[in-house]
């Protein structure tokens, strides 16, 4: 009867121990998803991809980004494991391709090719590499994965969706203010930021595989 007291009281008030316990979920999971995906650390890569386009175009790109990144960590979320078991990939070996995939970006900031690579036709900067694997990478992915194993009741599952949703207009946001700075650095200045990406895009890509290598060879 305790127990059914504490519960009646909290809930005359507008909040039952659940909704206390979902919101507490919702917070952590943004936290941990905000600090793996790093909005303000990947706006630098962001801008050096984006130089050459116009300020419509940037923000365009920021919102696809933030779009394809939320539709892949989506994916992962409920259908995450099952893809990996059918296919037989490890969370390393994806981590390890995601690299490899970042450090080829990386090189093309570096030598000055990232027009080129923007001028493609074909290409989307907010698909690949800036939605996935930078955003909606192997940190991002398995730390969504483990929250939703986590989930044991309605509210929870919503708060983890809330959460997810918040993280990417969080990092639309981000990125969309982050163009503003290239109204007011000139040619040189872009270049100088494309460089820049081109190195933290490096160190992350060789951290990435880094830390995949010592997980094989340590099995």
């Amino acid at each position: 009867m305790g127990e059914v007291r504490v519960t009646s009281q909290c809930s005359k008030g507008g909040f039952s121990v659940k909704d206390v316990g979902a919101v507490t979920f919702a917070i952590q999971s943004f936290v941990t998803l905000f600090v793996i995906m790093d909005p303000p650390g990947a706006a630098p890569i962001f801008l050096g991809l984006v130089a050459d386009k116009t300020q419509r175009v940037r923000r365009i790109l920021a919102m696809q980004a933030a779009a394809v990144s939320f539709l892949v960590i989506s994916l992962f979320a409920l259908f995450g494991r099952v893809i990996l078991e059918y296919l037989n990939i490890s969370l390393e070996a994806l981590q390890a391709a995601g690299a490899l995939l970042l450090l080829l970006v990386a090189l093309e900031l570096l030598t000055g090719n990232a027009k080129s690579m923007n001028d493609d036709s074909n290409t989307n900067v907010a698909l690949v590499p800036l939605g996935t694997p930078l955003l909606a990478g192997p940190g991002a992915i398995v730390a969504t994965m483990i929250f939703v194993q986590q989930v044991d009741s309605r509210e929870m599952g919503f708060a983890l969706v809330a959460a997810v949703i918040a993280v990417h207009i969080a990092i639309a946001l981000v990125l969309m203010a982050s163009t503003t700075i290239l109204k007011v650095i000139k040619e040189t200045g872009v270049t100088l930021v494309a460089r820049i990406a081109g190195l933290l895009l490096a160190a992350i890509a060789v951290q990435m595989l880094v830390d995949a290598i010592r997980v094989f060879v340590a099995a």
